[in-house]
């Protein structure tokens, strides 16, 4: 099952969730893994800081905080925390659309939640790969 939830914010008045839903499963089947309970909760910059600083023990603004909630690596299940107002910001500094930045976080979060990772050089430009793949996908369902 997937859920969105808002926390501190609005969310924007041109996000389709269940469109969203789709695209996301459609996602995890592509990625050859099984829907298990994600939920996207999305929330300020100080709601996700304070996340970051809690748990992560980092104190810098981001756009995404992943948690899984399972070890059993077939099944995408989680909470996942993103801040609107990076959102806003980087759809900006991108001179992107709102639309297109968020449903690049909301994929972001899944792949994260699939086993991809950012850390090195390598990894982002994998996870980017990926993300700029199933946007495409988003644009033809």
């Amino acid at each position: 099952m997937i859920t969105f939830e808002t926390i501190d914010v609005s969310s924007p008045q041109s996000t389709n969730f269940s469109h969203l839903e789709a695209w996301i499963r459609d996602v995890i089947i592509k990625e050859n893994k099984i829907e298990g309970d994600i939920h996207y909760l999305l929330c300020s910059d100080n709601y996700l800081h304070k996340i970051n600083l809690d748990f992560l023990q980092h104190d810098t603004l981001t756009d995404i905080i992943t948690f899984p909630s399972t070890e059993n690596q077939e099944v995408v299940s989680g909470e996942i925390y993103f801040s609107l107002d990076r959102i806003i910001e980087n759809s900006k500094k991108y001179n992107v659309n709102l639309s297109n930045e968020f449903a690049r976080v909301v994929v972001h979060g899944v792949l994260h939640l699939i086993g991809y990772d950012d850390k090195t050089e390598g990894q982002s430009k994998e996870m980017r790969f990926k993300e700029n793949f199933y946007l495409e996908k988003l644009e033809s369902l």
